[in-house]
């Protein structure tokens, strides 16, 4: 049997945990950006670990070692963001081939350290060993005020589903790229930067669920439903798209509002708010866009585009299941 044939990803992480044992500190383990753990009377630990292999999360015909070393960092600051909490240490496992060279390492570092330095991150830590391919770890702790945490897990029918920023640059880069294209708005696949703590934390004040984009703004959107029991309608043209994003796709015959739906990696922030709370949130932080609503389960998952209605499925998938 095939992992795809149960489920791919998302299938394989169901069937391999559970409660193996009961531990009380362990508020959230799997089913959020970040496991959640007890930590002071007033705040949580948050643990998240992401890992890059070459030739699926990076190319080294495309991308630089310092790219690589700043994207490593970001995905994993995202994840902590996206909980309303505070990015600290930080622990990275190398798998590095015998041709990479020590410039190239400078390199990584360099760009890891500037990542590091932007969200006042330490790294305090990891191991380095050998192998065929190249593959990178990162493990990030950090903290968050115990009010203030954000789950997957508290969307409310009636709430609005909200975006930071806009979706689809990091599929319309990875497009171009594919496409033989090395000009154009190429810096969205290829330095993607997540949001700051600050603005995590503005966000997480007033929302009652939050997430990254890490799978597509579909995939994200099905998440929170699934941990919050609820339905949802996203309004296809609502998505904020930039104008490098239409641009790029136009050039590569692609639509653009499926990079946003299905191509993951824009590490923006997907929430669930009131709308009796939108306007309170412009006052402190205007970058977001309404582009749905939480309803009743009973109500489903689907897209909503001139009326018609399609099915909300999953994005990205690391063994090929949609």
């Amino acid at each position: 049997m095939k992992i795809s044939d149960i489920g791919g990803e998302f299938g394989l992480i169901k069937r391999v945990t559970g409660a193996r044992f009961e531990d009380p500190a362990v508020v959230k383990g799997v089913g959020d950006d970040c496991a959640v753990l007890e930590y002071t009377g007033d705040s949580y630990l948050l643990v998240t670990v992401d890992m890059m292999v070459e030739g699926s999360h990076f190319s080294l015909d495309w991308h630089s070692p310092y790219q690589i070393g700043k994207k490593l960092l970001e995905v994993n600051v995202s994840d902590i963001i996206a909980m309303g909490g505070s990015p600290r240490w930080a622990f990275i496992s190398l798998v590095l081939t015998p041709e990479t060279s020590v410039e190239f390492m400078d390199e990584l570092y360099r760009g890891l350290y500037d990542s590091a330095g932007r969200h006042r991150v330490a790294l305090v830590g990891g191991d380095t060993t050998h192998g065929g391919i190249m593959a990178l770890n990162l493990a990030l702790v950090g903290d968050v005020e115990k009010q203030f945490v954000r789950f997957r897990s508290g969307a409310r029918p009636g709430d609005l589903i909200c975006v930071t920023g806009t979706l689809g640059k990091n599929e319309a880069g990875l497009r171009l790229l594919q496409a033989g294209k090395k000009t154009g708005y190429l810096s969205g696949y290829l330095e993607p930067r997540c949001r700051r703590e600050e603005e995590g934390k503005i966000i997480a004040r007033r929302a009652h669920a939050m997430i990254d984009v890490s799978d597509g703004l579909a995939s994200e959107v099905v998440h929170i439903c699934e941990e919050s029991g609820t339905g949802a309608r996203i309004d296809r043209d609502d998505i904020p798209l930039s104008k490098e994003t239409v641009e790029a796709a136009r050039a590569v015959s692609g639509d653009p509002r499926e990079y946003a739906l299905y191509g993951g990696e824009d590490f923006e922030l997907v929430f669930a708010i009131s709308p009796d709370r939108v306007e309170g949130l412009r006052k402190e932080f205007s970058d977001f866009s309404a582009v749905g609503e939480i309803l009743p389960k009973v109500e489903g998952l689907y897209i909503l585009s001139d009326g018609n209605k399609t099915e909300m499925k999953r994005g990205y998938d690391h063994f090929g299941c949609v």
